[in-house]
């Protein structure tokens, strides 16, 4: 896992301004263990710890069936909401919508809307989530400065139960269809397993780690990087197990302004 240094230099300045945005561009991807991504995305250190922190990953404990696996599984639950993330304001909840992708980035779901359970307004209204789409968005300025982002989250809990795997990526290796990813770890619970792969176009072999740790993050390059996670299974078979994250895509929704400079990382 390729640990960084949290810089407290501002957004928009390229992707020299933040070590993030500059790995990321370099490498496709980037890895931050807690301690980093709490530095960069909560420098006053009061959105990503404390009674935030607590009731944000606290809502995961109400999350709905996805009822739309094609695998009949009944190991996944989740919630879904879209923001729009404009040059200069804060971020914009817009109106509940399906969740897309087409057959080529998920061939096991896609092809089909999906309507999922709507982000709670408490979650909404969290600390810890603006400060993730704060944080997120600063790397992700820095490379596509000016853009006008859709942002979708999605809350994920994978359980672990004897007898069925729990797959956060049953689809397998895959892209998301969209321009960056974030993928922060929100708990484990009595699980082994859920390692995170990484497959970088034009490079050979595979690169691995875990997210262990509340906070372990990764940002991708969708265009650049395939990633999948392996299936977890419970430590202690009698009790129940489970693993959450948070899952913020990001995709140009309007193209930057024609004074904005900066370095696109992918094909368009």
């Amino acid at each position: 896992m390729q640990e960084l240094q949290a810089s407290t230099a501002p957004a928009g300045q390229g992707p020299a301004a933040l070590p993030e945005a500059a790995s990321l561009e370099a490498a496709g991807y980037v890895a931050l263990p807690a301690p980093a991504a709490r530095a960069r995305f909560d420098a006053a250190g009061t959105a990503l710890a404390g009674p935030a922190w607590e009731s944000f990953a606290a809502s995961w404990a109400a999350l709905e069936p996805d009822r739309f696996m094609a695998d009949g599984g009944r190991y996944r639950l989740r919630r879904h909401a879209a923001f729009r993330l404009a040059p200069g304001t804060a971020p914009q909840r817009l109106p509940h919508r399906p969740h897309y992708q087409t057959t080529e980035h998920n061939p096991l779901n896609g092809g089909i809307e999906r309507w999922f359970a709507p982000v709670t307004p408490e979650a909404e209204a969290s600390p810890a989530l603006a400060a993730l789409l704060e944080g997120a968005r600063a790397v992700f300025d820095a490379l596509r400065p000016g853009t006008d982002w859709l942002v979708e989250m999605h809350q994920f809990r994978i359980q672990a139960r004897t007898g069925e795997a729990g797959k956060p990526t049953p689809e397998g290796m895959h892209r998301d269809g969209v321009d960056f990813v974030m993928v922060t770890l929100v708990g484990r619970h009595n699980v082994a397993g859920g390692v995170t792969g990484i497959r970088i176009d034009g490079q050979p072999g595979e690169q691995s780690f875990t997210l262990e740790q509340p906070l372990d993050s990764v940002l991708l390059d969708d265009h650049r990087v395939w990633h999948g996670v392996t299936p977890i299974a419970p430590l202690d078979p009698d009790q129940p197990g489970y693993r959450d994250v948070l899952v913020l895509t990001f995709s140009v929704r309007l193209p930057p302004s024609p004074g904005a400079a900066g370095r696109h990382t992918g094909p368009e």
